[in-house]
């Protein structure tokens, strides 16, 4: 049968071990999904990969929201959810059955997520987000807790909202959850369906202050007129939570790679 979810991965190919064990995460799920890896022409290894894994491959057109678009541009009919993937993160066992049961299982929803592991380079665990169903509630004007891997999306409602932003380059995601909220029911699923991996070089640990001021201006954005009035109250407080948040994570982060000592 042909498979209902279609996953995007955008890569530069440069972390191409990574990169596998993404794909095998995918590939080891219980239920097909169809893979398109998005890479630079030079990205041998990536293509290679491709070729191993058995997807589809598009040339980068040179930003990570349009790799993201022209991956999902390529869905076919048979394609009913989509969702893209980092080349580090991963999708737990059995993560699509369960995203895809809940899906079915409400008619009006256009989104199913679940919680999200946070590991290190090596894998090992550094805190689990479990927002649950607060994470939609407080979307507009709090932190954004929908962990974007493992979420799958309905195709029809990704094309009513046009996909991702292109015009930004941190928090489109953040943009597309809070299109969608307006279309139908976000579905949360009560399991860990995907892991995030927290590294020097992630695009949202490295730049983390472009990173909030992007999600400030796109919450801005859906706000009312009398709602933007009173920003100040909950901005500065998101900002700090977020900030101590990932500082934490990062300790935890330097403690488990920090060599041990004997004795």
């Amino acid at each position: 049968m042909a498979s209902e979810v279609l996953i995007v991965i955008p890569t530069l190919g440069q972390r191409v071990d990574f990169l596998r064990q993404t794909l095998e995460s995918v590939r080891n799920q219980s239920i097909e999904a169809d893979i398109t890896i998005v890479t630079p022409r030079t990205a041998q290894e990536a293509r290679d990969l491709a070729q191993e894994f058995t997807a589809n491959v598009l040339d980068d057109p040179g930003s990570l929201p349009a790799a993201i678009n022209l991956g999902v541009s390529q869905a076919l009919p048979h394609h009913r959810y989509v969702n893209w993937l980092g080349d580090d993160d991963l999708l737990t066992t059995d993560s699509l059955k369960v995203c895809v049961t809940a899906m079915a299982a409400h008619p009006l929803g256009v989104l199913a997520y679940g919680a999200c592991r946070y590991i290190d380079n090596t894998g090992a665990e550094l805190w689990v987000s479990k927002a649950g169903k607060w994470a939609d509630r407080i979307l507009t004007w709090g932190p954004d807790l929908i962990p974007q891997p493992g979420m799958l999306i309905e195709k029809s409602a990704w094309d009513s909202v046009g996909g991702v932003d292109e015009t930004l380059s941190h928090a489109f995601d953040l943009d597309l959850l809070l299109k969608l909220r307006k279309l139908g029911d976000f579905v949360p699923v009560d399991s860990i369906v995907s892991c995030f991996r927290w590294h020097p070089d992630s695009l949202t640990v490295s730049d983390r202050s472009k990173s909030l001021n992007e999600s400030e201006a796109i919450k801005r954005r859906y706000l009312s007129a009398r709602q933007n009035k009173l920003k100040w109250v909950w901005e500065q407080p998101v900002r700090l939570a977020t900030k101590i948040a990932a500082q934490r994570l990062n300790k935890r982060a330097y403690r488990l790679s920090a060599p041990k000592t004997a004795g």
